[in-house]
């Protein structure tokens, strides 16, 4: 069934899944951090999108342009009308990323399946091996809505502004400005910290240990508690945009805060631009 009681129709779960994994009208698509996991295993019928080559432009710091993502979505067998189910591993993070991306450009029917990757591992439900064979369907994207994407000069204007709120989700270790990033990421910065002003609340705190997402009353409390509530606009980041997707789309999506967006030039942007104020857990402006 289609998971109730959050503000949009945006979750589906394991039995909903099984029961349309034949539909022609439904695409299922793992995005994973680790980008050999589908080959490992995949919900049957389910195609993959790599994060590093498919879903960011070649050559520039930026998402896949409409030309690109067109062909993507063409080659997945995705037209206007299809419901894409997106799921991943470490909890949707990237599933999530697909997700507000697709919404940039205004892809009708999105879901996410509750509890992602190791949901349906842990529960030893139906798995493949083989790569669904696919017709292209000629896609064509629209032009995308930047409405629900910050940049840089949406924040730096703002600064001390109490109607803004920054949801920092990075690890209190990044926040804090110990590390800049986490082990084993390429992406980095030049200084470490955080965006004055930022509150930190990890993405990984809306999640179960199973990996699902936890209820619309635990969710608005936890970002409640640190003064992000919906009569505020909102914007989320991480360190380059991928963590403050998943954010995004519980204060969006699931919360159905109106004015949410994605800051995904992110850390990697901010903390690498010249004279641009910073803060360290000593709450220490610095350049």
């Amino acid at each position: 069934m289609t998971v109730t009681g959050y503000a949009n129709d945006v979750l589906v779960d394991a039995d909903w899944a099984q029961a349309h994994l034949d539909d022609p009208t439904i695409r299922f698509v793992e995005v994973d951090v680790d980008t050999t996991a589908y080959e490992q295993s995949h919900i049957p019928g389910a195609v993959a999108w790599n994060w590093t080559s498919q879903l960011a432009d070649g050559v520039r710091r930026d998402i896949a342009g409409r030309e690109d993502f067109s062909r993507l979505l063409s080659q997945s067998g995705i037209g206007p009308d299809t419901t894409i189910v997106l799921y991943g591993d470490n909890n949707n993070w990237f599933a999530a990323w697909a997700y507000w991306q697709l919404k940039l450009f205004g892809h009708g029917d999105v879901r996410i399946l509750n509890g992602g990757r190791k949901y349906w591992l842990d529960n030893g439900l139906p798995l493949s091996t083989d790569a669904p064979s696919i017709e292209e369907t000629g896609y064509q994207l629209p032009e995308p809505d930047f409405s629900l994407r910050a940049f840089r000069d949406d924040i730096l204007p703002r600064l001390g502004d109490e109607s803004l709120a920054l949801v920092d989700v990075r690890s209190p270790a990044e926040f804090n400005g110990e590390v800049i990033a986490p082990p084993g990421m390429s992406e980095s910065a030049q200084r470490a910290g955080h965006i004055p002003g930022a509150a930190s609340i990890p993405w990984a705190q809306t999640v179960r240990e199973d990996g699902t997402f936890k209820s619309r009353d635990e969710l608005g409390q936890l970002y409640a508690a640190k003064g992000v509530t919906a009569d505020k606009d909102v914007i989320a980041y991480c360190r380059i945009g991928e963590r403050s997707s998943h954010s995004w789309f519980v204060l969006h999506e699931l919360l159905g805060f109106e004015r949410v967006r994605n800051y995904d030039g992110s850390w990697t942007e901010w903390g690498s631009m010249v004279g641009m104020p910073i803060e360290k857990s000593a709450g220490v402006a610095v350049a």
